[in-house]
């Protein structure tokens, strides 16, 4: 898009902060006294590198962190926007602080629960996927509605990634396609429990699959997690008091901790499903990026399990915005549930952007893309672990991950959590504190999210760590 006038955009460099956010600090403030108004159009990052003399990689990461603020808008092959709505000097809801009494809280190191880096997502390659399919399908059949388990080719093709790479014996029939994993594990919960029906859960754990399950009105019970994944002794003590419908687990690596199930225990936990006849439901959330030989095969891999659902995702392989999921059953009768569920709910998925993931499954675009960011997360991680040694070792246990995208640490001594937080937000850092993972009590450990970080942004926020344990 022709810009009609060059934009004068002032700021000072400041030491010790990101360049990116710097930039980003200096656009909002332009927004916010009026001088770019809403529908403005901002310069290209090619143009705003040149008027600033900084690399262009760094306008883009300013550009990218305005987007996700919600101060400006993309908008294809016309540029970035200035958006319409955003908090204005002077306007507030009744009763609320204004915007100088409550800033927005800005960090310069966030470590996530494992996100991965947007940075090197294909993301180019997807867009001109979309696009392509768009235009090829558009006048007909992306038109109308579709299955609601989804395109069956794309169904094909996760099956047969699921059966060459995951050891399972599945069909296209067998899956349904959703908009990420959290809509899958909400159609498993109400597609498959009744109110007052119990689960076993792992605690620590996954908490947005717990609101999941309660929101169908199942009752949740913990079951303690150990060096070797889920303790299956505490399943058979629940076992004996009460009937069990399903297991949540996350046996891969575990959600918070990394830690595999054992073997001996994956054999234990098949065993009592199909003796008590509950459910196992297996959260593969982070299967793709492995740095071992070999990657630990879902427990549906084996035969003998009778009754499961297993829960994937393609975010963290394609682009974390990417929303597409699935679900995997054997049990036809769910699947007719979780079939008319989603009708009502979300008639059918995204049947352009299926075909364009489909698409770049097929020219090899995602085979290469899964081997370039183990790569590159394995170099991450052994930073991080470099780090780990030098700031952290006398201070907290840790093991290095053999995949996954996150570290996960438990402190010598006892941690006021709350408190520790407070401190690292004074000091531009955020972290995930253990309530957000665990059931009653906080348990004494910290997941710490490296991939989504620079070396020099994980240097200060592990360091920062050492100083406030």
């Amino acid at each position: 898009m022709l810009r009609r006038w060059k934009i004068a955009l002032q700021w000072d460099k400041k030491e010790g902060r990101p360049l990116y956010l710097q930039i980003a600090d200096a656009v909002i403030k332009e927004i916010r006294s009026g001088r770019l108004q809403p529908g403005d159009a901002l310069p290209g990052s090619r143009d705003l590198a040149q008027l600033l003399k900084v690399n262009r990689n760094t306008v883009v990461d300013a550009l990218n962190e305005l987007l996700i603020e919600g101060w400006t808008v993309s908008k294809e092959r016309k540029g970035t926007f200035v958006a319409e709505d955003f908090p204005r000097d002077g306007e507030q809801k009744a009763g609320a602080p204004s915007a100088a009494a409550q800033p927005l809280q800005r960090f310069n190191v966030q470590f996530d629960d494992g996100h991965p880096s947007s940075k090197i997502a294909p993301v180019a390659s997807l867009a001109r996927a979309y696009r392509e399919i768009f235009q090829r399908k558009a006048k007909w059949q992306a038109m109308s509605y579709v299955n609601p388990y989804g395109e069956v080719s794309f169904r094909k093709e996760i099956a047969l990634m699921l059966n060459h790479q995951r050891g399972m014996r599945v069909q296209e029939n067998d899956l349904c396609i959703t908009r990420g994993s959290q809509m899958a594990m909400y159609l498993t919960a109400h597609c498959l429990f009744s109110k007052g029906d119990h689960v076993l859960v792992e605690n620590p754990g996954y908490k947005p699959a717990w609101s999941a399950f309660e929101s169908a009105g199942a009752k949740l019970l913990p079951v303690t997690v150990d060096g070797d994944g889920l303790v299956t002794a505490d399943v058979v003590r629940h076992l004996r008091t009460r009937k069990i419908k399903a297991v949540y687990t996350t046996p891969h690596r575990q959600y918070p901790t990394t830690v595999t199930l054992s073997r001996q225990r994956r054999l234990e936990l098949i065993r009592l499903s199909n003796e008590y006849g509950f459910n196992i439901i297996e959260d593969d959330y982070d299967n793709e990026f492995h740095f071992g030989q070999r990657p630990v095969l879902p427990l549906c891999s084996f035969p003998e399990l009778e009754h499961y659902v297993y829960i994937g995702t393609l975010s963290k392989v394609v682009a974390p915005a990417l929303r597409i999921g699935y679900m995997v059953s054997k049990d036809c009768a769910l699947m007719e549930r979780v079939g008319a569920l989603r009708k009502i709910i979300d008639v059918q998925g995204d049947i352009i952007m299926e075909h364009a993931v489909l698409q770049l499954i097929k020219d090899g675009t995602v085979r290469r893309h899964i081997k370039k960011a183990s790569h590159y997360y394995k170099t991450i991680r052994d930073i991080a672990a470099g780090l780990l040694e030098e700031y952290l070792s006398e201070k907290v246990h840790y093991t290095i991950p053999e995949g996954g995208l996150a570290f996960w640490l438990v402190p010598k001594k006892k941690v006021d959590w709350a408190k520790l937080s407070e401190s690292l937000k004074a000091k531009g850092i955020q972290i995930i504190t253990p309530e957000s993972f665990s059931y009653g009590t906080p348990v004494n450990g910290l997941r710490l999210g490296y991939a989504a970080l620079s070396e020099e942004q994980l240097r200060d926020g592990i360091r920062a760590l050492s100083t406030l344990l």
